[in-house]
């Protein structure tokens, strides 16, 4: 008798528990897993040891599967918005001329410099070769024309990737909310914002980054699905599927780690919920482990370094990037001065240091000396060339050249302004604890401040300096501070290159030395420099440290207008993209104002609705099966989508550099998906106060007229996307008159 009691409070305790046989629970993570160890204990056992479970994938009660015809509408008008007038204007529109240049760049295999990693470019250029684009529009400033040369093919491109944005915040949602409601009202508020059409008409990295950040979340959320059958193909197929996408948003631009960590906050609660099922042994949860370091660290990293390896190959000659990167790295590049060659001015070897600079400009009143500026400069230019004397040297030169060694006294003088490399107790003009660097004196003469003792690092009285391969420093003679290179940009005064100072702190590090990069003397015996070609891993962190030097110098300028973060959401002010008066084509970036003020109240209206449906949990409310699964709705899939908003808003308010609107874009997916989880449980929650009948009737109601609202919003600001022309918005007689709803709107 008491066995059988034991028994029946056991099942009776796993009916609590479970929804129904073969279903998803919607109690907490602890009683999920519990709950799936149940369910699938017989099957495991029956499976005598094999990793594959037998029962198909979890799903709750009620759950929706995907609406044919839904897919399909969503489908087709997102494709038809994100097409139509795609090559309107058939000219350079904002950032195309940046994006556009690099896809040339692959096509034509020339070396540059981005502070965004390969990936985007590179699918660029393919697609532009793919279509027939040759690679010689020069891109040279928004508003050139196109004239015979084929963009279509990179504007179609990109265009495809965020046409598949609503798609996938259909199918996202849809595993969330197991409603075809929810994810047609997420889709819907994509299809019709006039911001996400504009940003995925055109030759940009944007709708590139936002394709891989869905399909992370996409891959994600339907490997979650796959919780009841570890091991089995479609399990490893998800796995798989997020880790690639992971590579390709990091691949495309850094904040692709936004969703990194998305991925990984998940995996850390998924791990700690296996490592709570008692059923499974440290073995089975070690192999878990392993299957997802694999999945999702160990091939994203393999396919982004891939990536890398794939864009130093294609970009093998010489191009306007060279002179950010040093001078072995330049040794690699086909018709740079220094591949194979014959004979190797003075660069800093900080990375992404300069070349020793000065031009005929002064230091302006109030700034030190008012003498001739000395700066380092990234690109190469005849400014950057500096003739070697000895401190008393006249005109007449040796028929032997006298090699430069360690411990000589020299005098730098500028070849194109014949002024002297100078230092005096003046303070820099930005490293306040430092002395100020000039160009003093004329045709050689100058005073005593001119010279400089010659350093090589690990040298010897007497060691020559060899070109390249020395690291050298230059102490002042007359204060005995070191020539330096801050990596600090100067005002527009100093044509935003960078400080140079002479500072007292003579440890050594790399803002104090340099290399002889380009010693032209043809008294000299010509070199192999084919020693100095640095390995495939050198040559990539090398590059991943200039592109994140080349992001953080991204700051304001002097006049610029700077976007905050705080501005995004209320969609407080766009951004040109094509034209300025009533006579161009004009194309303006701004968000559907039904649509972003929707999302931004429905934040609020997610939080109102979590807090309730928590305490309601909390205390036990009596409430009907299918609201507790809403609220396990709300909370779970919604709070997955708040944490994705989150992680690609917050960390705006960190980051120092240069922000524009459309950084938000990413984080406004996240918003428009929680904002059609959230007004479709607030929809079926009628019925808590109505009958059912008019509870039905208030939901058709209320879907109809929230599609009709953002119908009609999008139907009176598209002209935003597609192009308008004619009197501005504030004036007589235009097109876009009433609609300027905001003073800092600028259409």
């Amino acid at each position: 008798m008491a066995k059988d009691e034991e028994d029946l409070t056991a099942l009776r305790q796993r009916k609590t528990c479970l929804i129904s046989e073969n279903k998803q629970t919607f109690h907490t993570p602890l009683h999920e897993a519990q709950s799936n160890r149940l369910e699938n204990e017989d099957d495991k056992q029956a499976s005598n040891g094999t990793s594959c479970w037998t029962e198909r994938s979890i799903t709750p009660p009620g759950a929706q599967p995907p609406n044919t015809i839904l897919v399909l509408l969503v489908l087709g008008l997102s494709f038809s918005t994100r097409f139509y007038k795609l090559e309107e204007p058939p000219h350079i529109c904002w950032d195309e001329t940046h994006f556009g240049k690099m896809g040339s760049y692959y096509i034509n295999r020339t070396f540059f410099f981005d502070v965004h990693p390969p990936l985007g470019k590179i699918l660029i250029g393919l697609a532009g070769y793919m279509t027939g684009y040759d690679g010689t529009f020069p891109f040279t400033k928004p508003g050139d024309k196109y004239g015979h040369h084929n963009y279509w093919g990179m504007r179609g491109f990109c265009a495809a990737l965020g046409s598949s944005l609503p798609v996938f915040a259909y199918f996202i949602v849809l595993e969330l909310s197991h409603s075809n409601s929810a994810a047609l009202i997420a889709a819907a508020l994509l299809i019709f914002d006039t911001g996400s059409i504009t940003i995925s008409q055109y030759i940009l990295l944007d709708p590139i980054l936002m394709f891989f950040i869905m399909g992370a979340v996409l891959s994600m959320v339907k490997f979650n699905q796959q919780k009841s059958r570890p091991f089995c193909a479609s399990w490893w197929l998800w796995l798989l599927l997020t880790g690639v996408n992971l590579s390709g948003a990091i691949g495309v631009k850094f904040v692709g780690l936004f969703v990194i960590l998305l991925v990984g906050i998940n995996t850390a609660g998924d791990l700690w919920a296996l490592l709570g099922d008692l059923q499974l042994s440290l073995v089975d949860v070690a192999k878990h482990l392993l299957a997802r370091v694999t999945g999702l660290i160990l091939l994203p990293l393999l396919l982004y370094v891939t990536v890398f390896a794939v864009h130093f190959a294609v970009l093998n000659k010489s191009g306007p990037g060279d002179g950010f990167f040093s001078s072995a790295f330049q040794s690699r590049l086909i018709g740079n001065n220094l591949h194979n060659a014959s004979m190797p001015k003075l660069k800093n070897l900080r990375i992404a240091g300069g070349y020793l600079h000065s031009h005929w400009h002064l230091y302006p009143e109030g700034v030190g000396a008012k003498q001739q500026q000395v700066t380092t400069y990234l690109h190469k230019d005849y400014n950057n060339l500096w003739l070697v004397h000895k401190p008393d040297d006249g005109q007449d030169h040796p028929e032997t050249p006298e090699l430069v060694r360690h411990g000589d006294v020299v005098r730098l003088e500028h070849k194109e302004t014949t002024r002297n490399l100078h230092s005096h107790l003046q303070e820099a003009p930005m490293t306040r604890k430092h002395f100020q660097v000039t160009g003093y004196g004329i045709n050689g003469s100058g005073d005593s401040n001119d010279l400089w003792r010659v350093e090589v690092c690990g040298g010897r009285k007497g060691d020559p300096v060899k070109v390249l391969r020395s690291k050298v420093r230059f102490l002042h003679v007359a204060t005995g501070c070191v020539l330096y290179s801050s990596g600090k940009t100067l005002p527009k005064w100093g044509w935003e290159q960078v400080e140079v100072t002479c500072s007292p702190y003579l440890k050594e590090t790399p803002n104090s030395q340099w290399n002889i990069e380009d010693h032209i003397n043809p008294k000299l015996p010509n070199i192999s420099l084919s020693v100095l070609k640095p390995h495939f891993l050198e040559i990539l962190l090398e590059s991943h440290i200039v592109m994140i030097r080349g992001n953080s110098g991204l700051k304001p300028k002097d006049n610029e207008i700077n976007s905050r973060p705080w501005h995004w959401p209320i969609n407080y002010q766009g951004l040109r993209f094509s034209g300025i008066n009533e006579t161009e084509y004009r194309v303006y970036l701004l968000g559907n104002p039904v649509t972003w003020w929707l999302n931004l109240a429905c934040l609020g209206l997610y939080a109102f609705m979590v807090a309730v449906a928590s305490i309601a949990l909390q205390r036990d409310v009596d409430l009907s099966q299918k609201r507790r699964e809403h609220c396990w709705v709300l909370m779970r899939g919604g709070g997955q989508l708040l944490l994705g908003w989150l992680l690609h808003y917050a960390p705006f308010y960190t980051m120092g550099r240069i922000l524009y609107y459309h950084h938000y874009f990413p984080a406004m997916l996240f918003s428009s998906m929680l904002t059609g989880l959230t007004l479709d449980t607030l929809l079926h929650s009628a019925d808590l106060f109505l009958s059912p009948a008019r509870a039905h009737w208030l939901l058709r109601l209320g879907q109809m007229a929230l599609l009709l609202s953002v119908l009609y919003s999008f139907h009176i600001f598209h002209p935003l996307s597609y192009g308008m022309r004619g009197p501005l918005a504030h004036e007589p007689g235009s097109a876009m008159a009433g609609l300027k709803w905001m003073d800092s709107w600028e259409f």
